[in-house]
């Protein structure tokens, strides 16, 4: 069956059947869809499957070759929550989703939960040498990562769930590989889970001074393959097609993940004065098109320095609205001596 994607304002919805995504296509007819055959997102209005009442007929879908496929698993999902989300992945039986350690909330009685020795991309059975195993290990060591990772498979009958929990406030996003030509490339800790037999490389900056200088160092996340991957962001999402040629100057830590196709570079921000004392940091990432990119609106480091500068410990006050101030924090009754 073919599975749908549709993109509407930013937020996607997918995979739908056929008759599912008619009916989206009907309530947003403005947005984007994709599915295994296109090469790109395209306008939901320009196709013919999506919109049966305009009397074009309606193709059949390609059948992808075997050949094209890396064999990551297909699994259904659903995102639930608002500020503080999981997502629920949907497993036929022998199907597995592989995720970070620790990022589990539950599963049901006939998933099995087993860790592995690198990214869990190696399929099923042991392919892959030990070689192979460490190549993959040394990898997430340099991200930054565990050197373990847990998969989750479903040994019974019929349906079974496991969800994953967000680490902080933020949004999940929902990335098919496919449509992003089989290559995502993220910021280090972004990577939530994915589809079993997604490889979760490194993707080493070019230039020193974008290495140095560029919010996530030398090293962000590569994930390939053709199946589903899940990133976490930080607050508000935004999702952006960067045509070509199009220059977006963002904040080094609000970049989430891009498309191996935008170059990313940095420069200086303003002159010497802006620079210093603008409260934007030195540096501006540079993000040059065509590609896709996703921007969050508060990245993790944000919120951990607000929060550590309030810290009594750094002299920040709990009674920021007392008369007393700090005085008046002896007197809350929410002291141990």
């Amino acid at each position: 069956m073919t599975q749908w994607y549709l993109s509407v304002d930013g937020n996607q919805v997918g995979p739908l059947d056929l008759a599912q995504a008619v009916a989206q296509a009907r309530q947003n007819p403005n947005g984007h869809a994709w599915r295994d055959g296109f090469a790109d997102w395209q306008p939901i209005a320009s196709i013919a499957e999506l919109n049966p009442a305009s009397g074009v007929p309606v193709p059949a879908p390609p059948v992808p070759a075997a050949a094209a496929r890396s064999g990551a698993d297909e699994i259904d999902f659903k995102i639930f929550g608002a500020e503080m989300q999981f997502v629920e992945v949907e497993l036929d039986p022998g199907e597995s989703a592989v995720a970070e350690a620790g990022a589990m909330m539950y599963k049901g009685s006939d998933v099995d939960m087993q860790t592995v020795f690198g990214d869990g991309s190696a399929p099923s059975g042991g392919g892959g040498g030990f070689m192979d195993k460490l190549m993959g290990a040394g990898k997430r060591l340099i991200t930054g990562e565990s050197l373990f990772m847990t998969v989750f498979t479903h040994t019974g009958q019929g349906k079974a769930h496991v969800a994953f929990g967000a680490p902080y406030p933020g949004n999940i996003i929902p990335v098919p590989l496919p449509s992003v030509n089989g290559c995502l490339i993220c910021q280090k800790d972004s990577f939530l889970c994915a589809a079993k037999g997604v490889s979760i490389g490194i993707h080493m900056q070019k230039k020193i001074l974008t290495g140095l200088f560029g919010g996530e160092g030398f090293i962000m996340q590569k994930l390939e393959g053709d199946g589903m991957v899940f990133v976490h962001a930080g607050g508000t999402v935004v999702e952006r097609q960067l045509q070509s040629g199009e220059v977006l100057d963002v904040d080094t830590g609000c970049i989430v993940a891009l498309e191996q196709s935008v170059h990313y570079d940095i420069r200086q921000a303003g002159n010497i004065k802006t620079a210093l004392f603008g409260g934007e940091g030195l540096f501006f990432a540079t993000l040059q098109g065509p590609g896709k990119i996703w921007l969050q609106s508060l990245p993790f480091s944000r919120l951990a320095g607000r929060m550590l500068q309030a810290a009594p410990q750094k002299g920040g006050s709990r009674g920021e609205g007392s008369l007393l101030g700090s005085l008046g924090g002896l007197l809350d009754g929410d002291n141990s001596f």
